[in-house]
């Protein structure tokens, strides 16, 4: 990767204009296994697709039947335009700094450093703030997949087989997830996350099924809740659709990055279709089961009927495939963008990556095993890191990427930017609330 020290400085304005223009930085980029558009496509849904969608007829609960259906595509629209703004705003600084990629941190201090004065100061610090947040945000993730498939086999072996400590069950699952995990490249696992993705929509539909088995009535269910659990509903969507990190390593990883972007590219029309999902979900689901809506969908079918079994069976496998994929941006971080570049002997590059990968494992086992409660405060730690990374920074980015004569008419792009900015503040707030309120109540429970 070309450096942002070293850059081309042009003798005049006019050359640089010039040079701007000529340059292109998708055709500049060297990709060593680059990805097809259907391949991205594959993992876009993948990154999306996990088990957020269970929660969605409980986050309906919270905010009405007509409520959630246009506040979940208003919150897609909003996820979708933010991670179109780190896109395009990547694009600019590439061409106005002669680079043919730039990540996320990067992004965000060259942004600070062409932005308005009085932010300036921020430019070094963002470097490993982002760097911190990215990590601890899929680090949360690849947890929460080791918890949620030990426990769907906890439950299956107990019930037919003999009781053992969760925490069994997640040392023996250490040796498949490191295997998949050693898979180094995202072409490599393009076939895994179209399993993972074939296994979810049979689930899905399953569940689907089951909804509609029996008589769905609106009666006793409300078309809009209660304005003050409507944070509860908000953060539920917008902390399942976020995967900030691993959108921008898809795009920067894609043989055609140019069908990427753009409200008709592939990610604007695979998000739109996860957001029908969540959808379909949420509102038949909670026409079902009303408030008596629980936090996975699952846990309202009742546990011994051998529907529920393939549905857990089902999703186990799918979170499973998914553990490499949400992983890679970790390793992407630590190696390829910090470490690599301090060890040129370039021998022993596989195995420092394999020995980083390892490490991860360890870490996140380590945690998933040591930490009681480990998800509620996983939860706290997402609502830090996805409504900054997802909302704050890409607002921010893009009032630097303008500064100073190109915020349109009416200055509407600091309008718009401002309302993200609060509306980050918003999912920070109520995630945060809620995540302290359920590990508070677990505790006084115990």
């Amino acid at each position: 990767m070309v450096e942002v020290d070293q850059q081309i400085v042009p003798e005049s304005q006019e050359i640089e204009e010039i040079l701007i223009g000529e340059y292109d930085p998708h055709s500049h980029r060297l990709v060593e296994k680059p990805t097809s558009t259907i391949e991205t496509f594959v993992h876009i849904l993948k990154a999306a697709l996990g088990t957020g969608v269970l929660a969605m007829p409980e986050a309906f609960k919270y905010a009405g039947y007509v409520n959630g259906v246009i506040s979940t595509c208003l919150i897609g629209f909003i996820c979708v335009h933010c991670l179109l703004i780190l896109i395009r705003c990547q694009y600019v600084l590439c061409k106005r700094h002669q680079v043919p990629i730039l990540t996320y941190p990067k992004l965000m201090q060259l942004s600070l450093q062409a932005g308005p004065p009085f932010l300036r100061w921020l430019e070094q610090p963002s470097l490993w703030v982002v760097d911190m947040f990215l990590i601890l945000d899929q680090l949360g993730i690849c947890c929460v997949y080791i918890v949620f498939v030990a426990a769907n086999i906890k439950h299956l072996i107990d019930a037919n087989f003999l009781e053992l400590d969760i925490r069994i069950h997640m040392a023996i699952l250490i040796i498949p997830f490191a295997s998949i995990f050693l898979i180094r490249d995202l072409k490599t696992l393009v076939p895994f996350s179209q399993l993972a993705n074939t296994v979810t929509i049979v689930a899905l539909g399953m569940i689907c099924y089951y909804l509609h088995q029996g008589q769905l009535t609106f009666h006793g269910k409300q078309p809009m809740a209660d304005v003050r659990f409507y944070p509860l509903f908000f953060g539920t969507v917008l902390f399942s659709l976020e995967s900030v990190g691993l959108i921008m390593s898809l795009e920067q990883n894609m043989k055609d990055p140019k069908r990427f972007g753009g409200w008709f590219g592939i990610l604007s029309i695979g998000m739109a279709i996860l957001v029908v999902l969540y959808i379909l979900i949420g509102f038949f689901g909670y026409l079902k089961y009303g408030n008596e809506s629980l936090g996975s969908v699952t846990l309202n079918i009742p546990r011994t009927e051998i529907l529920a079994i393939i549905i857990d069976v089902l999703f186990t496998v799918a979170i499973f495939m998914s553990y490499a994929l949400q992983g890679y941006v970790i390793v992407e971080i630590v190696w390829h963008q910090s470490l690599k570049e301090k060890y040129p002997n370039k021998k022993h590059d596989l195995m420092y990556e394999y020995a980083i990968r390892l490490l991860v494992i360890f870490v996140t086992f380590s945690l998933a095993i040591l930490i009681p409660r480990l998800g509620l405060f996983i939860s706290l730690l997402g609502a830090l890191c996805l409504s900054i990374l997802g909302l704050l920074f890409p607002a921010i980015i893009e009032i630097c990427v303008s500064y100073p004569n190109n915020y349109g008419r009416f200055y509407h792009v600091i309008l718009k930017c401002s309302f993200i900015i609060l509306l980050g503040l918003f999912a920070f707030g109520s995630g945060t609330y809620r995540s302290i309120q359920d590990i508070v109540l677990s505790f006084r429970k115990s």
